[in-house]
């Protein structure tokens, strides 16, 4: 018998004990095991690193094969408008499980300290008597544990395995099972990630849950993708986004690049396939709320960039989907702002929880619904921090803060007004109007707008007069 199947099955037996201990220290300390469990949906989200909302499947100038992810978004709500307004692993993940904003949790750069003080969203379902989990890429330092998240009840987790080196994608990656072993699966880490939260699934199929499922595809290494699904793309016939300069496009670098991006994406389409099956075959399907979405997005070429930590579209629009068949419209496109603050607010929202005071973002349940709110009418976007980069100063990325509305981005770096789109009008944004004389009431406008959000969110950003 294959050893990771051994390691499988201590999996299940430690996440079960674990659990039971967990949810028996929740009734000695009297909290409300929350509804009936019918009245509950489970919660899945699935996040994957650096899937730009570009590279989703029918976009223009993409040739992304996942049927997986046009299947969600028949069935649900796809909101096109989703913003990671700080595009950067450790940022993304400290505002997704806190609800607040980078300099409330701290963590202002990758690889920095998200303090557990009992108020994340694993908290928040714990204590409505969800078995909770979270499986993946964590990239957020943890106490005195350093990177290990392993021990039952930190941030609110029943359950935690939390993988390490996973930008090697295969025979790589590692994670502590059960009684701090160091466990180094052969395969691709998503595929055996997946396996794990299979796994936590089928064993709590009776019982409502919520799961954090964190791929570290389609981040690099971009050429390491699975031959099965590079075997799906010609490098010399790929499409690119117009913004990618020619002399770009002619290398053979950036096609094989794009080549391994999308080949990952639809290896990650695959993953979330089998999670769908899994659904489908437990009986769960009609009483699961799945979400799909990213932390940020891949330059690949475009305005001559690679990776991220920049205001352009490429970098901060991702893909974000939710289905919960009967209960969310399906099929429904909505152009709703949405930030990663608004995921917590607005999954407690759609779980019939009441959302922490502590949450920074609005809960958008309703829009997921296909209601009519009074949308966002804009949000930061910000690169706070540089200091644990490669090159950290040298590095090309500015330091930068900005303002996206569903029409504009605006942003100053240090040199003072720096960028200025019409998104509409300029969908790849090939035209920078910040020096326009025509647009400069707009540019006064946004820049009012800015100033509000560097008061709402604490940010000592000066802009320049």
């Amino acid at each position: 018998m294959p050893a990771h199947t051994h390691t499988r099955r201590e999996f299940i037996k430690a996440a079960a004990q674990g659990m039971a201990g967990a949810l028996a220290l929740k009734a000695l300390r009297g909290r409300d095991p929350g509804p009936a469990d019918a009245e509950r949906p489970n919660v899945l989200v699935v996040f994957s690193d650096q899937h730009r909302a570009a590279s989703m499947p029918g976009r223009p100038f993409t040739d992304v094969i996942a049927p997986n992810m046009e299947r969600l978004a028949r069935e649900g709500v796809t909101f096109s408008q989703c913003v990671s307004c700080y595009p950067l692993c450790s940022p993304y993940r400290a505002m997704l499980l806190s609800g607040r904003w980078p300099y409330e949790t701290g963590v202002v750069d990758n690889d920095m300290l998200l303090r557990d003080d009992g108020t994340s969203i694993g908290h928040t379902f714990s204590r409505a008597g969800y078995a909770t989990a979270y499986i993946g890429k964590w990239h957020l330092r943890g106490a005195a544990e350093g990177p290990r998240v392993e021990a039952y009840g930190y941030h609110g987790w029943d359950y935690s395995c939390v993988w390490h080196d996973t930008n090697a994608h295969f025979n790589a990656s590692w994670y502590y099972g059960p009684g701090a072993r160091v466990e180094k699966p052969k395969g691709y880490n998503a595929a055996l990630m997946t396996d794990l939260a299979i796994d936590f699934i089928t064993a709590n199929a009776s019982r409502p849950w919520c799961l954090f499922l964190s791929l570290n595809p389609p981040h690099p290494s971009f050429t390491d993708a699975p031959a099965e699904q590079k075997a799906l793309y010609d490098a010399a016939a790929l499409k690119f986004r117009p913004n990618v300069p020619p002399f770009a496009r002619r290398t053979a670098k950036l096609r094989a690049d794009l080549r391994g991006y999308n080949a990952h994406i639809t290896a990650v389409d695959a993953e979330l396939g089998r999670l769908l099956r899994c659904l489908d075959a437990l009986g769960l399907a009609q009483k699961t709320l799945v979400v799909y979405t990213s932390d940020h997005g891949e330059m690949m070429g475009s305005q001559g960039r690679m990776g991220k930590r920049v205001p352009f579209e490429e970098s901060c629009r991702v893909p974000f989907i939710a289905r919960w068949p009967g209960v969310l419209p399906a099929g429904l496109l909505r152009d709703t702002l949405l930030t990663p603050v608004d995921i917590y607010p607005s999954l407690c929202g759609l779980a019939g929880l009441p959302v922490p005071a502590i949450c920074r973002g609005r809960n958008l349940a309703p829009a997921f619904q296909g209601q009519k709110i009074d949308e966002p009418e804009s949000t930061i976007l910000m690169h706070i921090d540089k200091a644990n980069i490669t090159a950290d100063e040298d590095h090309p990325a500015p330091v930068f803060r900005g303002v996206r509305t569903t029409r504009y981005t605006y942003a100053e770096h240090s040199g003072g007004p720096w960028l200025l789109f019409d998104n509409a009008d300029d969908p790849y944004q090939e035209h920078n109007l910040v020096a326009s004389p025509a647009h400069a009431d707009l540019r006064s406008d946004l820049r009012g707008l800015l100033g509000q959000w560097l008061y709402r969110v604490g940010d000592r950003f000066e802009l320049s007069t």
